[in-house]
């Protein structure tokens, strides 16, 4: 069955999968192991420092939790794997470097983990999709700790009041940005996006890509960055963000972009499924029950159902640990069900992989609001939507520099992507 097949079943969620039983065993045979985890700075991982203690209680395993931003993990990891340092028993990433891990052998499969330890791991209860993508060559070397998909917001009291549709093109989106900020008198920016260079502003770019037409790689395995659909997508992104984004865009990560537009000041914002959970959160949010939630929209013709991306972060272990059952079962508890569910109380966590936490009444009781455009998102959801090849971080910062100088108005759309398709043609070729 195809990824895209099995990502539909998503839909019909079940909540009957039994709980995980951790540490049964009275004796604790691991009491006393010390893990060393690096994680992304992110509300699940909020989650599950937080729950720390109780894996501890439940296990006598100590964890030490490292956790650092999402744009420096990649560069940590290969230092730390590279140098053969050892330093890590488990780490996150995005699905798309499995494959150059897997080659290169920093990641070991955890088949024999699944069948040596049943009662710790519910294979039946991960959304399908999501855990299909950390299969390789027939073997599982990941436990997804969160999904996404992207999905447009926008603020549906602005767009009543001017007379604004929903987007279902990029032309649409770069017209209501316009108004937002016209009608406004500036107050409020047209859209918001992530602009710093590197994963933050490929990742959103992506979308556009996609939705243009164009792709990363071609089918023949070589850079598909110097195409028209690409340089029209880059062009309409520039464009858009330069003349209605917020001041500063180019240096946007995720964390300002959902910041800013929660706070009220942007009309649209364009990034992942999970930022619906901070726009829903009183908290945080000034913008509750104000923001609508539609696919990412796509100008090709032969995309209708838009080009939303398909991401998932998984949990690895080691092929350098010493200890590597110990570092199963944590990345087991970590990604089970209950463990999710619990995170909902502790930080604004939308993104779980567990189908019974995404079907659960508190689940729904605070994400109701994004739930079913979230889960449209995910079913039409693009796996590719960043090259899921050995050279996928070289072809990423070699986009992210491109992005970066159109922002900037330093090279034109065209230029920008001429040169990152030579260079990223030389990364494939290697």
């Amino acid at each position: 069955m195809k990824r895209r097949q099995l990502l539909a079943l998503t839909i019909a969620l079940s909540a009957s999968a039994a709980l995980p039983a951790f540490a049964q065993d009275a004796a604790k045979p691991y009491a006393g192991t010390t893990l060393a985890v690096l994680m992304e700075g992110h509300p699940t991982t909020d989650g599950i420092q937080a729950l720390l203690p109780e894996f501890t209680k439940e296990t006598g395993i100590e964890v030490n939790l490292e956790v650092v931003p999402e744009s420096d993990i990649t560069a940590k990891e290969l230092l730390e794997f590279s140098s053969g340092s050892g330093r890590y028993d488990v780490v996150q990433n995005n699905i798309i470097f499995i494959p150059g891990f897997v080659k290169a052998g920093y990641i070991d499969p955890l088949d024999d983990f699944a069948t040596k330890f049943p009662k710790d791991y519910d294979k039946t209860d991960f959304v399908p999709g999501y855990l299909d993508t950390n299969i390789i060559d027939g073997k599982l070397y990941g436990l997804p700790v969160y999904g996404e998909s992207t999905f447009l917001m926008y603020r549906k009291d602005l767009f009543e009041q001017y007379g604004i549709t929903p987007p279902k093109t990029f032309d649409e989106v770069a017209a209501a940005a316009k108004t937002v900020k016209e009608k406004s008198d500036g107050k409020t920016v047209g859209i918001t996006m992530r602009g710093a260079q590197g994963i933050q502003n490929v990742y959103v770019w992506a979308g556009w890509l996609w939705g243009y037409g164009g792709e990363f790689i071609s089918k023949d395995g070589k850079s598909a960055l110097g195409s028209d659909e690409a340089a029209k997508s880059l062009d309409a992104f520039g464009d858009v963000l330069r003349n209605y984004g917020p001041v500063g865009v180019a240096n946007f990560g995720w964390e300002e972009n959902h910041t800013l537009f929660q706070q009220g000041k942007a009309g649209m914002t364009m990034d992942a499924t999970v930022n619906g959970a901070f726009n829903e959160d009183p908290s945080v949010s000034s913008v509750v029950g104000k923001v609508g939630y539609v696919p990412v929209p796509a100008q090709s013709d032969k995309l209708k159902g838009g080009s939303s991306s398909l991401a998932v972060h998984s949990l690895y272990v080691t092929s350098a640990s010493k200890q590597k059952e110990a570092a199963w079962l944590f990345s087991a508890w970590a990604t089970a069900k209950e463990q999710q569910i619990k995170s909902f109380g502790i930080a604004p966590n939308s993104g779980v992989t567990s189908q019974g936490a995404m079907n659960s009444d508190e689940f729904n009781k605070r994400y109701g609001a994004f739930k079913e455009a979230m889960l449209a998102s995910i079913a039409k959801g693009n796996p590719q939507y960043l090259p899921t090849v050995q050279a996928a971080n070289e072809i990423i910062n070699n986009a992210g520099i491109a992005v970066s100088k159109v922002l900037a108005g330093t090279a034109t759309a065209k230029d920008a992507l001429a040169e990152a398709n030579m260079a990223n043609d030389e990364a494939l070729a290697r």
